[in-house]
C-alpha cells in the first residue's frame, strides 16, 4: 500500500485516500498503489487488470463517483497492462461572449462578398464607384453566400459534435483577408477548450467538419458547375500579364466530366505523350499548359465550392493539429507520428511545383503535436469509426489537388 507520508495534500483530504481506493477496487484487481508527488500532475496511480473489456463505460462509472473528490481519471497503458491515474479536476473555463465571433463574421462576409464581386468585374481601376457599388451588391452575394454556408457547415459541425459529446468548444471564428486573397478570407476556426474524454469523442469532433461541410459543398459545385461553360483557352499570355486556373483533384475531374462529358482541360493535343502520361504530369506539375485548348469558365458559385473542396482537402491532411491529424490519431493513437515525417517531405516535394506547399510544410513542422493527451487512452474506435475513417483517409485523396493554382505568366 501507498506510503501516507508521500500522499499529496488536499484542501478536502490529508492522508486519507481509502474512500477511493475502495471505489477503484471495484473496477480493478489492483496490483499497486502509488501517490503522486508535488511536482507530478498526478495524485494517485494504480496498477492492475480491469474486471470488463468495457472501458468505455468502466471510465465514465468511474468519473461520476471520484468527481465528489475534485478528482477525474485518466486511462493509460503501459507495459500493455491498464494503469488508472487520478489527477486534480481542471476548472472549466468559462464559454467566450460570441460579440467577437459576430464581428469577426461580419467583416469576413463583407470581405468575401467584395471578392465576390472583384472575381466578375470589367473595370478594376473604378472599384471604389458607384458602379462598382451596385455590381457587388447585385453579383457579389452569390460567391458569398456559398463560400461561407460551406465554411460555416464545416465549423459548425465540428461544434455540434463538441457539444454533443460535452467538450467545451467556442463558436467559429472567421478570418477575413480581403483584398490579396482569391476568397476573401483565410476560413475559420473553433477553440476546443477542453479534452475529449477518449478516441471516439476526438473521432466525432475531428470527422464532423469535413463530413458537414462536404455536405453543402458537393451540391454547390454541381450548381455553380451547371451555370458556367467551356470555352477555348489562349494561344498565348500576353506580355506582362497573367493567367490564373484552378488545380484539379481527381473528384473535380470527375465532377466537370459528369456536367460536361468530357475531361476538361482539354488540350489541343498530347505532344509525344499519351493521354495517360499527359493527364498524370499535368496533374502532378500543371504543366504543359494547354494553350488553345478547352477548359470551364466557373461560374462564382462553382469558383465558391471549389474553394470550399480545397479547404476541406487542406484540413484533411494527416497530421498534427489539422482534422485529418485528429481522424489519424484516433485510428492510430501514438502510432500516428510515424507519418509525420512522410508527410513533411511529400509537401516539400510538391513544393517544387506549387511553391504554397513551402508554406504548408512549414505551418505543420510548427503545429505537429498530437492532441492534449485523451483522459481514456485505452478505449478503442469501434469498427464503424474505424471505417468511416479510413473512407475519409480515402477521400483526403480524391478531393487532394497537388497543385491547387496553375499560375501562368506572360
Amino acid at each position: 500500500m501507498e506510503n501516507p507520508s508521500t500522499i499529496r495534500t488536499n484542501e478536502q483530504f490529508t492522508d486519507n485516500w481509502e474512500p477511493v481506493h475502495s471505489i477503484v477496487r471495484k473496477i480493478l484487481s489492483i496490483q499497486s498503489i502509488t501517490t503522486g508527488k508535488t511536482d507530478q500532475s498526478w495524485i494517485l496511480c494504480y496498477r492492475g487488470d480491469f474486471y470488463s473489456d468495457d472501458t468505455e463505460k468502466i471510465y465514465a462509472d468511474l468519473e461520476n463517483k471520484v468527481a465528489f473528490f475534485n478528482l477525474i481519471p485518466q486511462f493509460r497503458l503501459e507495459d500493455q497492462k491498464p494503469v488508472i491515474y487520478l489527477l486534480e479536476k481542471p476548472k472549466p473555463q468559462q464559454v467566450a461572449k460570441s460579440n467577437k465571433n459576430l464581428i469577426l463574421f461580419i467583416v469576413t462576409f463583407i470581405s468575401v462578398w467584395v471578392t465576390g464581386a472583384l472575381y466578375t468585374y470589367q473595370d478594376p481601376e473604378s472599384i471604389f464607384s458607384i458602379h462598382f457599388l451596385q455590381h457587388m451588391i447585385l453579383d457579389g452575394w452569390p460567391f458569398a453566400v456559398s463560400l461561407l454556408t460551406i465554411l460555416g457547415a464545416h465549423e459548425m459541425g465540428h461544434y455540434f459534435a463538441g457539444r454533443w459529446h460535452k467538450v467545451n468548444v467556442s463558436l467559429p471564428y472567421f478570418l477575413p483577408l480581403p483584398v490579396i486573397s482569391p476568397f476573401g478570407t483565410m476560413g475559420a476556426f473553433i477553440n476546443m477548450k477542453s479534452t475529449p474524454k477518449n478516441r471516439k469523442q476526438l473521432f466525432d469532433i475531428g470527422a464532423a467538419g469535413p463530413l458537414s461541410g462536404l455536405i453543402v459543398a458537393i451540391p454547390i459545385l454541381f450548381i455553380g458547375l451547371s451555370l458556367s461553360h467551356v470555352e477555348a483557352l489562349p494561344m498565348q499570355v500576353p506580355t506582362n500579364s497573367g493567367l490564373q486556373m484552378e488545380g484539379n483533384s481527381l473528384f473535380y475531374l470527375l465532377a466537370k466530366y459528369i456536367v460536361f462529358q468530357q475531361w476538361l482541360p482539354q488540350p489541343v493535343d498530347f505532344g509525344n505523350l499519351s493521354p495517360f502520361l499527359y493527364w498524370v504530369k499535368y496533374f502532378f506539375t500543371g504543366k504543359p499548359f494547354p494553350y488553345g485548348g478547352l477548359d470551364v469558365i466557373i461560374h462564382p458559385v462553382a469558383w465558391a465550392a471549389w474553394g470550399g473542396i480545397l479547404v476541406t482537402s487542406l484540413n484533411l491532411i494527416p497530421s498534427g493539429q489539422l482534422d485529418g491529424g485528429h481522424i489519424l490519431y484516433a485510428l492510430l493513437g501514438e502510432k500516428s507520428r510515424r507519418f509525420y515525417p512522410i508527410i513533411l517531405v511529400l509537401l516539400i516535394i510538391l513544393g517544387f511545383f506549387w511553391s504554397g506547399w513551402w508554406f504548408w510544410a512549414t505551418l505543420i513542422f510548427f503545429i505537429n503535436r498530437v492532441p492534449a493527451p485523451l483522459y481514456d487512452q485505452i478505449t478503442p474506435l469501434d469498427n464503424k469509426r474505424k471505417v468511416l475513417g479510413i473512407c475519409l483517409l480515402i477521400l483526403f485523396v480524391l478531393l487532394f489537388s497537388p497543385i491547387p493554382l496553375v499560375q501562368v505568366i506572360g
